[in-house]
């Protein structure tokens, strides 16, 4: 894994900003989370170390020699090339993705899912032994991922305290492979409200959120970087744990078993739940597209050896 560079050239950048804009793709679909495309695609670590290094020393470098030395210190230029990726991702190509998640499910899930089928078979590739901490760890994270997809949203009052805890949570698992931060927010009970406040622009709510998400991030992302410093292979177990636990939640075949309606007012899945792919046509009465979800799922993880090989061929 890659930690922070330096030299990148203007080809560089423009990988780096295509690997944002996969990021702002993944997060658009409900249980696909960002952080599993940092991972597949080499920035990880980078993205993790980068978030971490917004502390007292950068203030103090700002005061002492500079917005320049600053600048450096944190990363800037890799962490704007990134960020401006996925906010173009989700300004453009986010919506066709989200076409093809109320049109065309089926084959959208298969694909995601061949694509985090792989990716933790990737993560587990970089594990150099199995012992019992690490198979352990590894337990430890699909039983996790498993239980937190397989989990009915829940409704709550949207105090001032549950915006600021669910912007803390969300945002810590949007940068965990494996989880996705929109998920949680469902989970909590928080994803309505939170969107009713972007859409009415409620300043006090947002605010809130966004004060969570900063005090979860850098908590958060300290922790990850302690845990890659010193127990990188039982993190990589765990991680890949997690990948293989979420693909509870994008298993291609679902029955809606409750909706609720989204901020537009179109009704919308709630909970849902899985069902076999020969069966899936006599509950739902839609195709199962078997045979191009198959081959979806190979083109995923097709995709996924792709950009390893290539990752280790430009690192």
């Amino acid at each position: 894994m890659d930690q922070m560079k330096t030299g990148r050239n203007l080809r560089d950048f423009i990988s780096l900003f295509f690997k944002g804009m996969m990021m702002g793709a993944a997060d658009v679909v409900p249980g696909v989370s960002g952080g599993t495309i940092a991972f597949i695609t080499g920035i990880y670590e980078e993205l993790i170390n980068t978030i971490k290094s917004f502390d007292l020393a950068a203030v103090r470098i700002l005061f002492k020699q500079g917005p320049v030395a600053c600048w450096r210190h944190v990363n800037g230029t890799f962490l704007l090339v990134l960020v401006a990726g996925i906010i173009t991702s989700i300004a453009s190509v986010a919506g066709g993705i989200l076409f093809l998640l109320g049109n065309f499910p089926v084959l959208l899930w298969a694909f995601f899912f061949g694509l985090i089928l792989a990716s933790s078979w990737l993560v587990m590739s970089h594990v150099d032994r199995w012992d019992t901490d690490v198979l352990s760890s590894f337990s430890i994270g699909i039983l996790v991922a498993y239980l937190i997809t397989s989990i009915s949203p829940s409704a709550v009052e949207p105090t001032s305290l549950m915006v600021l805890l669910a912007g803390s949570v969300a945002i810590c698992a949007m940068i965990l492979p494996g989880i996705s931060g929109s998920f949680i927010l469902l989970l909590m009970g928080m994803y309505a409200p939170i969107l009713v406040a972007v859409k009415a622009l409620d300043l006090q709510v947002i605010g809130l959120f966004v004060m969570g998400c900063i005090i979860g991030i850098t908590s958060f992302s300290r922790v990850l970087s302690w845990m890659f410093s010193h127990h990188k292979v039982v993190t990589l177990a765990l991680l890949s744990g997690f990948m293989l636990g979420s693909l509870n939640k994008v298993w291609p075949w679902k029955y809606t078993v409750a909706y609720t309606i989204n901020r537009h007012g179109d009704q919308v899945p709630l909970q849902q739940e899985n069902v076999l792919p020969w069966s899936y046509q006599g509950i739902t009465g839609e195709p199962a597209f078997l045979i191009f979800s198959c081959g979806l799922v190979l083109l995923g993880a097709a995709m996924v050896i792709v950009m390893e090989r290539s990752h280790k061929t430009n690192g």
